[in-house]
């Protein structure tokens, strides 16, 4: 597809052990090839509801009158399905990766190849954009997020050089950016860096960390008894954040245990970590870092 490369297509699906009249739930939507693949398994009564906060993605939207598309973010999951009559589901899938469209499109400034103006957004209604943060944060704030978001060891010296750089003039695009951070960048591995750059700003942009743990709460409640849920992540935050929920039901720390030492869990894991074949990699360079983690309510 044109809009985006879907990532562990047919392992994600299957991952929902799906039945022909339920219920599911594709809360990342993008070009659609998680939802055309869900509902190529359901039957005539099944439903498919998918949700994508950009309103670029409303140009894939599916003709097919089991299929609804919400131009929401996920985050706000339960009201909207509960909007439109909708209390319990069969599964819900989730990538959490932007979408090749995005990256592709220059004025969109997610990617490190384009000069354009620093943007980031995936609602581009939102107020806060990378061009606000990189001019307005304070120092602290842009160290924070860099290590924190980043996991950049210069982080404070990146903070630093953008505070100097700004204060001669405004940082408007990404190649302004690229330029005054250019020191700090190792030579071999510019780009790397650079990407861990532009991950921390993006996820902060979005709120990316924020919105995957309102989610990712509210779906033991969403989910029929059985009812899976099939989660891609494509790096270390995102990624512990669905293991720990999956395994205990908390983000940090450990869960309170009965007088046996036993406690109780929301979901249960579902088979192993999966990650893309070599083959898919290949074809697909986006894929490299994507990890899938599928889950079940138990009761």
């Amino acid at each position: 597809m044109e809009y985006h490369s879907t990532v562990l297509l047919k392992e994600t699906v299957k991952g929902l052990d799906i039945k022909k009249d339920g219920v599911y739930v594709d809360v990342t939507f993008g070009g659609g090839g998680h939802s055309r693949e869900i509902l190529a398994s359901l039957g005539p009564n099944g439903r498919l509801i998918a949700f994508d906060q950009d309103k670029d993605a409303l140009l894939n939207v599916i003709d097919d009158s089991r299929f609804l598309l919400i131009n929401e973010n996920f985050r706000f999951i339960q009201r909207f399905l509960r909007y439109h009559g909708v209390v319990s589901v069969d599964g819900i899938l989730a990538d959490f990766g932007v979408s090749s469209h995005q990256f592709d499109k220059p004025e969109r400034g997610f990617s490190i190849r384009f000069d354009a103006l620093l943007d980031m957004r995936m609602n581009q209604e939102d107020v806060l954009s990378a061009h606000s943060l990189i001019n307005s944060y304070e120092e602290d704030a842009l160290r924070q997020l860099f290590w924190q978001y980043g996991e950049l060891r210069t982080a404070a010296a990146l903070a630093k050089s953008i505070i100097q750089a700004r204060k001669l003039a405004p940082i408007d695009t990404t190649f302004d950016l690229k330029t005054i951070l250019k020191k700090h960048l190792p030579q071999g591995r510019e780009n790397k860096v650079l990407a861990q750059v532009y991950q921390a700003i993006r996820i902060e942009v979005n709120q990316e960390i924020e919105v995957l743990k309102v989610f990712l709460l509210q779906t033991p409640s969403l989910l029929k008894t059985n009812g899976r849920l099939s989660v891609i992540s494509y790096h270390s935050l995102e990624d512990r954040l669905v293991k720990r929920f999956i395994r205990n039901g908390l983000f940090e720390g450990e869960p309170e245990k009965d007088i046996f030492g036993n406690f109780e869990v929301p979901l249960i894991k579902v088979g192993n970590l999966i990650i893309p074949s070599s083959a898919e990699v290949k074809s697909n360079n986006r894929a490299r870092s994507a990890k899938l983690r599928i889950a079940k309510k138990v009761n």
